[in-house]
């Protein structure tokens, strides 16, 4: 893990909170030259902290409004099988995050639908690709919280 320290955390913070921002608005918001802030930035990228920049999309505005979290139990616990599972969901769009689980669950899907309809379209799909011993869908009635930012460090413990 890079050392970060406190111009490091609040340059993350910027970006979380709007990577659109120019190198000169992010560089004067961390009170730091263009330049030096192009390099930290340069630099978390480089280490893999700063994967890519986005648009964050309303799901409502573009008609997928319909959250679903798909509980996936199986039989089957080969790398093999894994391996297909994998390259199935892949493919599948609708599904936006992809986990393998430890507890009484193997596998958390959240799936991104407009209506019930398409939601068991993306599960005939799923089911057609591969084989699962349980599937289990609950849909999300309100989202409460929902932010996309990683918790970072405190400020206050670094030197």
């Amino acid at each position: 893990m890079p050392e970060f320290d406190r111009t490091d955390l609040r340059i993350l913070a910027a970006l979380q909170e709007d990577a659109s921002l120019s190198l000169n608005d992010l560089a004067g918001s961390v009170n730091l030259s263009t330049n030096a802030c192009w390099r930290r930035v340069k630099r978390l990228e480089e280490a893999g902290v700063i994967r890519k920049r986005v648009a964050l999309l309303d799901p409502q505005a573009v008609g997928c409004g319909v959250t679903v979290f798909v509980a996936v139990r199986t039989s089957q616990h080969t790398h093999d099988w894994l391996d297909a599972f994998a390259k199935a969901v892949r493919r599948i769009p609708e599904v936006v995050e992809f986990y393998r689980m430890s507890g009484d669950l193997d596998y958390l899907l959240k799936i991104l639908v407009a209506d019930i309809a398409h939601y068991d379209r993306v599960y005939k799909r799923l089911i057609k690709e591969i084989s699962l011993t349980d599937v289990s869908a609950s849909f999300a009635m309100e989202q409460i919280k929902y932010t996309t930012a990683v918790p970072l460090p405190d400020k206050a413990t670094l030197s």
